[in-house]
């Protein structure tokens, strides 16, 4: 049995990717720090087809050991996509922003998210058909004012994908990397990022994704032989993309 995993999937477009994944028949491992929601999708996925595995874990990884402790207890599971979803956000000017937070911010963003995908390369790099998709954001390829800590994880987890992309792709590796960077999507994110109770994004932001269309699109690029997927930040279309960050080929010969 093959498994696609998917942190961060207790809401948002890691939720509605999950959904998106159990309609093509995939098996699902859903990891997120809130049990409830991941049982409360696992139900929701059963419900859809009950032939399909679902395995939860319940993970924070702002934990530095829990990071590898989370992919340690996947091996005995044939993963064929990895998706880090898993992000937080911050929106505050760089001499005012919460250090707590931003440390958090650093350990999930950048951390987490290089530590997994260094590890699923190292054990599946040439396993065919194998993908692992990190979620990014259009803050990845533009700074934003009072996000500037934000994006600078962004443009982080970005390069770094394109990087492990063109890596792989020279060394005529089967797996493919590739980056989704979304625009604003109406999932929990402004919320989280500025601690709010709620956030309402009718009549508040101008344009918008929703996270089902949003995880629509994550599969468009999953389908794609193309490396980026991003929301063009003028026209809001959705664009698959060659590599954008410049790379230095080091032929070792």
């Amino acid at each position: 049995m093959k498994y696609t995993v998917i942190t961060g999937a207790s809401s948002g477009i890691g939720y509605e990717t999950a959904l998106a994944f159990a309609a093509r028949g995939k098996n699902l491992i859903l990891a997120a720090r809130r049990t409830a929601e991941l049982e409360e999708l696992k139900s929701k996925v059963a419900g859809m087809n009950p032939d399909l595995d679902v395995v939860v874990r319940t993970v924070d990884l702002s934990v530095t050991a829990r990071v590898n402790e989370f992919y340690d207890s996947l091996r005995d599971y044939r993963i064929e996509t990895w998706i880090n979803n898993a992000g937080i956000g911050n929106f505050a000017s760089v001499g005012e922003q919460n250090a707590n937070k931003i440390l958090t911010m650093l350990r999930v963003n950048v951390e987490a998210v290089t530590v997994l995908s260094s590890l699923y390369a190292r054990d599946y790099a040439d396993v065919e058909g194998t993908r692992i998709i990190n979620v990014s954001s259009g803050g990845g390829y533009q700074i934003v004012g009072y996000s500037v800590t934000y994006c600078a994880t962004k443009f982080y987890v970005s390069a770094f994908t394109e990087g492990l992309a063109q890596e792989l792709n020279e060394k005529g590796a089967a797996l493919q990397a590739k980056v989704l960077a979304p625009a604003s999507t109406e999932t929990e994110f402004i919320k989280s990022a500025f601690g709010m109770d709620e956030f309402i994004y009718k009549g508040r932001v101008p344009q918008y994704h929703t996270a089902k269309e949003m995880a629509g699109f994550l599969l468009d690029l999953y389908d794609s032989d193309k490396v980026v997927g991003m929301v063009n930040e003028k026209t809001y279309d959705f664009e698959l993309r060659d590599p954008i960050y410049p790379y230095v080929s080091r032929n070792r010969n």
